[in-house]
């Protein structure tokens, strides 16, 4: 088989679902939640404050900037799916078309990028999971088996005049650097 989706072996026995199109056309394949998730709301974590301080301090302490980075990092919800696909395939994650309009839930980078050697990776198995902040006004409750984003296979092209990596991946998520 050339690409696929399987259950990583923690949730072996949990009833998921693995990835599936909703219509004959759609392009992206629709990624469940593997749990019950609870999204907090930025405005719930002192990020006005935050936001206040750094104005009227023209300047940004260090204990600032952490409390920001702290407030908007993202949350990582679990799908107990990985993916496998061809040496010169991709996996895109993007965001349901209903997440930022209905839930005030966006993807942080806009996409997510899952490597063909992400798949059985010592460190996780190759889990995905989504990357979300929630920019609403409360809490985002997230059941198990609801739809949280979705992925698509693409090819990818190298350039021709590139120096061939010779490392093998050694981790899970965000593994191969900063």
């Amino acid at each position: 088989m050339a690409r696929g989706f399987e259950v990583v072996s923690s949730y072996a026995n949990q009833a998921l679902h693995v990835p599936y199109r909703a219509t004959k056309q759609a392009a992206g394949y629709d990624f469940e939640s593997a749990v019950d998730f609870t999204v907090p709301s930025i405005w719930k974590l002192d990020f006005l404050k935050v936001l206040w301080a750094i104005k009227h301090q023209q300047t940004a302490t260090p204990e600032t900037v952490e409390k920001a980075k702290r407030i908007l990092k993202p949350y990582l919800i679990p799908t107990g799916i990985k993916a496998y696909m061809g040496a010169d395939e991709v996996l895109i994650l993007a965001n349901r078309s209903s997440n930022p309009l209905k839930r005030g839930l966006v993807i942080p980078n806009g996409i997510g990028v899952i490597d063909a050697d992400y798949y059985n990776n010592d460190k996780n198995e190759g889990e995905i999971f989504m990357q979300v902040l929630n920019f609403s006004l409360f809490d985002v409750q997230i059941k198990k088996g609801e739809r949280i984003g979705q992925g698509i296979f693409m090819h990818y092209l190298a350039a021709d005049d590139e120096l061939k990596p010779q490392q093998d991946r050694q981790g899970g998520f965000g593994s191969s650097g900063k």
